[in-house]
């Protein structure tokens, strides 16, 4: 698994500068800020020169000796990246350049998978643009699409977008560094953009007043962090109420027409929780996390409720 690309997006900073020797071809020196896949850039013959954590702004901030390094890399989260680095050796500067996990100008911003799957979309799409002052609002080197069926999550669409975007840079790299990629680049068109704003622990609850494919689509985009939320009434033998907040962590919407169920109860079939949704509609809940358990499926929470009834709070019945 490319762990590394769960990050929300990839930076490279480059400029025309050199090394060579009379035994050596030409070496790319690079400094990542991040985690890298090294094995992405072993066919460039890019020699990585050093590695940071540091925060973007600040890295290049006394850091003479990296003046020749011709790339760098940075993972970060919606944080302002340096239009160039803060020496005086930037002859050759060929800017920088953002893999960013949407069809630009579409979901600019930290979280573009969460939003777009929130959105239901079902196509997105990786592109590779120069990154300029406004937010992700630079010329466009080059993109691609990606379908979006309604089962993928955040997490494993972000990272075979980073992958597909990987393929890009390498590809575009070469025209990057010659300047060609700088004459190509297509502007964005800015009266198109949309925007991906920073996902917050408060958006995590779910409410079933939404239809289940609303809130399955949310259940898909907040998988990983921070996740989705929701409380439920367990109903013991003598009918006392015990309001538990339980993370749900996979869903998919119901096409059952005949559910015998009624109001507010959530009723247990077909291997799934059927939670009643506004518009008449019914979420099927696959797996889920009850407080201080693991993940556990549908089947094997049902089982140890042994007998007892679950129902939705009485808050969340508006819409029935």
């Amino acid at each position: 698994m490319l762990t590394s690309y769960f990050t929300l997006r990839r930076f490279f900073c480059c400029r025309a500068s050199f090394e060579a020797t009379a035994f050596t071809a030409p070496k790319k020196n690079l400094v990542f800020l991040g985690s890298p896949q090294m094995h992405y850039l072993m066919p460039l013959k890019i020699r990585v020169q050093t590695f940071s954590n540091s925060h973007p702004t600040t890295f290049w901030k006394g850091q003479r000796e990296e003046a020749d390094a011709i790339s760098y890399c940075s993972a970060c989260l919606g944080q302002r990246i340096p239009s160039r680095p803060h020496t005086h050796t930037t002859e050759g500067w060929r800017g920088t350049v953002n893999i960013h996990p949407s069809l630009l100008p579409l979901y600019r911003g930290a979280a573009p998978v969460q939003r777009a799957l929130q959105d239901g979309v079902t196509e997105t799409g990786v592109s590779l643009a120069y990154t300029v002052r406004a937010l992700d609002s630079g010329p466009i080197i080059a993109s691609e699409k990606v379908p979006v069926d309604d089962i993928i999550k955040a997490p494993d669409l972000l990272t075979m977008l980073f992958k597909i975007g990987s393929g890009l840079l390498l590809r575009e790299l070469p025209h990057i560094l010659d300047g060609i990629a700088k004459l190509k680049a297509q502007p964005q068109d800015h009266s198109k953009a949309s925007s991906a704003p920073k996902l917050t622990n408060d958006e995590s609850c779910l409410s079933f007043d939404q239809d289940a494919k609303t809130i399955h689509n949310k259940v898909r985009a907040f998988a990983d962090w921070p996740g989705t939320r929701a409380k439920f009434q367990v109903i013991d033998m003598n009918g006392n109420a015990n309001v538990v907040e339980i993370k749900i962590t996979t869903t998919r919407i119901s096409d059952a027409t005949d559910v015998d169920g009624g109001g507010n109860e959530i009723i247990y079939s077909r291997s799934a929780l059927l939670v009643p949704c506004a518009g008449d509609s019914w979420l099927e809940v696959l797996e889920l996390q009850p407080p201080g358990k693991k993940v556990m499926s549908a089947r094997d929470f049902w089982n140890g409720l042994r007998g007892q009834k679950l129902k939705l709070p009485q808050k969340a019945l508006s819409h029935i």
